[in-house]
């Protein structure tokens, strides 16, 4: 890779995760990074929960499958992208030191470890309704000069996150997912409409398979900055999903389309004095809660 360059390849790897076995998923992320076609990705990113799996019934149940982030998973990944030159995103229930755990993505580098983002947005569904919620680290993490934003599932249900992320300076916002049914209209619309909103790349990365009953959707999807598709997996197949992106295009906020008669720009447009009811919801709906 080099720094210099506003190019670089980004890959998602729709596949399929064994249900609470960290070694068979572990094998398998390695597996899938040992594949040719990979080999000219920059970025290669994993599924929601790729280490354990999804549906556990209880915190007891999902705690004996979560490791610390200078764990056996963490370490093995930064091993394979020490000793080749790239970065990988995945899923993984995170011990959060006092006994629970965290939904949580490392990002991991030539370097090791540079930082790992966990789920905020916790819905009554699989491992969510047990997890710890995490602090927001809103903020964009540098892979050689490419400034990651990550945000996990049912975050991106939330325009707030990626705006965060966006304006924290993220080129690319990757979401890892576990979409069953019933979200076909997320994997179908929210990529596109995240991308156009914040003029970044969006990828997202979610799994195949079934679990406990749940079967996950697959239809992973990379977006440009207007939200057009440049890598789709529409389908519930395993799959490598790779395109190259352009990270002057995400930081060209100003879109002249017609010189001094059609001008664009996303972050200049914004009128920040008139969002006070996203906050005032929030602490409205807090009110009526305690009541």
């Amino acid at each position: 890779m080099d720094p210099a360059s506003t190019k670089r390849i980004v890959s998602g790897i729709q596949t399929n995760v064994t249900f609470a076995d960290t070694a068979a998923n572990l094998k398998r992320m390695l597996d899938w990074l040992a594949k040719p076609e990979l080999k000219d990705s920059d970025l290669i990113v994993f599924p929601e929960c790729m280490l354990s799996g999804y549906c556990f019934a209880t915190l007891e149940e999902a705690v004996k499958h979560a490791q610390r982030l200078d764990g056996e998973a963490v370490l093995a990944i930064a091993d394979w992208c020490h000793r080749n030159g790239k970065y990988v995103a995945f899923g993984m229930l995170e011990l959060d030191g006092a006994g629970g755990v965290y939904n949580s993505c490392p990002l991991i580098g030539p370097d090791g470890l540079i930082d790992c983002y966990r789920k905020i947005h916790l819905p009554c569904l699989g491992v969510d309704r047990f997890t710890t919620q995490g602090t927001g680290n809103y903020c964009a993490m540098d892979a050689g000069g490419m400034k990651v934003g990550i945000h996990i599932c049912y975050d991106a249900s939330f325009p707030e996150s990626s705006r965060c992320l966006a304006l924290e300076g993220a080129d690319l916002l990757i979401l890892p997912t576990n979409w069953p049914p019933g979200a076909d209209t997320f994997a179908k619309y929210l990529p596109n409409a995240r991308a156009l909103e914040n003029n970044v790349y969006f990828m997202s990365v979610n799994r195949v398979g079934t679990e406990r009953g749940f079967r996950f959707i697959g239809n992973s999807r990379i977006c440009d900055p207007n939200g057009h598709p440049l890598a789709d997996a529409s389908h519930e197949m395993e799959c490598i999903m790779t395109a190259e992106i352009d990270l002057a295009k995400a930081r060209n906020k100003r879109l002249v389309r017609v010189p001094r008669e059609h001008v664009i720009d996303r972050w200049a447009d914004r009128r920040p004095d008139y969002y006070g009811p996203v906050v005032r919801a929030h602490s409205l709906q807090r009110d009526i809660e305690s009541q």
